[in-house]
């Protein structure tokens, strides 16, 4: 072979190669949460992780430090469309706020699942949350419960402009005055979902209406906060949360709260995922997934079915 027949032939055998690896090239998902801190998402992530191992895809898991940093998620939605990315799954910090990314992804053809909360568009292939106006509504059943109908509420809420939350306190609201008319939310407070903000706020509530009986908190930060203000006052108000982390499940078992509306995190990242798998391989995926949420009291503890969901094996899927 003359040498520029070779020289000519090794090219193409390159140009076919690369063409080769671009065809094989992993499937790589961004899943990014509201946040990093709570063990919600990191029970999300591990059931994400799950998804993932079983397919054989890639996960790049990133989110802001807090809560309400929605510029910080901003740029890490960008950066992973710039990545060029294979699908994103993502919890918008604010309905209105992310509107600009998802459009901006949907426009170069990287499929977007919404997961936890939801998002002021339409530009994505799935979304994937709680019921969480159910859930507030099944929080003011409880509340309504034992109290007996009778009394004063308080509400710490999580921050405006968050949707799946803003949705279980309407909830509970609307609950309140259909069902249960002679107990009245007398205050409402954003903590910012800051523990520390949430227990200052639940502290001034408590000290405006010294004489409330009941107190529902609508997310991890809220109830963590709200549970340290009662059990520094060693108040008898009753605490309906949301949510649950090891400190809360202590609680619960203590009577220092009532009761807990939890979510099902593990299942929430996991299902995402495979929403956004179905999508890049031209399936048909359902718009919106709901997924049930459940009231438990401390009976419910040692139950196998609510062990599982409280208690998913984080450590074998995020090492």
């Amino acid at each position: 072979m003359k040498r520029r027949e070779w020289l000519v032939t090794a090219a193409a055998a390159a140009a076919a190669a690369a063409v080769g690896c671009n065809r094989q090239k992993s499937v790589e998902i961004a899943v990014i949460p509201k946040g990093r801190a709570h063990l919600f998402w990191q029970s999300v992530q591990a059931g994400a992780m799950s998804a993932a191992k079983r397919s054989g895809t890639q996960i790049v898991w990133n989110g802001p430090t807090s809560e309400t940093d929605y510029a910080g998620q901003i740029q890490i939605v960008d950066a992973m469309i710039n990545r060029h990315v294979s699908a994103i799954c993502l919890a918008p910090i604010d309905k209105k706020a992310m509107v600009g990314v998802v459009e901006r992804a949907a426009k170069e053809k990287i499929p977007v699942v919404i997961f936890d909360s939801g998002i002021d568009t339409e530009q994505f292939v799935s979304q994937v949350a709680t019921d969480n106006y159910a859930a507030g509504r099944m929080g003011a059943e409880r509340m309504g419960q034992i109290l007996n109908g009778k009394g004063k509420v308080v509400m710490v809420a999580v921050q405006p402009g968050a949707a799946s939350t803003m949705a279980r306190e309407q909830g509970f609201e609307d609950a309140m005055k259909e069902k249960f008319p002679d107990i009245k939310i007398v205050d409402k407070r954003f903590g910012m979902a800051d523990f520390a903000k949430s227990l200052a706020v639940a502290e001034n509530m408590l000290t405006a209406f010294p004489d409330v009986d009941g107190m529902f908190a609508s997310n991890e930060s809220s109830t963590v906060g709200a549970a340290q203000a009662l059990k520094g006052r060693k108040s008898k108000v009753k605490l309906v949360g949301f949510d649950w982390s090891p400190t809360l499940l202590d609680d619960l078992k203590g009577g220092l709260i009532d009761s807990l509306v939890v979510q099902h995190p593990f299942k929430m990242g996991h299902d995402s995922v495979v929403a956004a798998l179905a999508a890049l391989k031209g399936e048909k995926v359902e718009k919106i997934n709901n997924l049930a949420p459940r009231l438990i009291v401390a009976s419910d503890l040692d139950k196998p079915d609510v062990k599982e969901q409280l208690h998913p094996d984080l450590k074998k899927y995020l090492q």
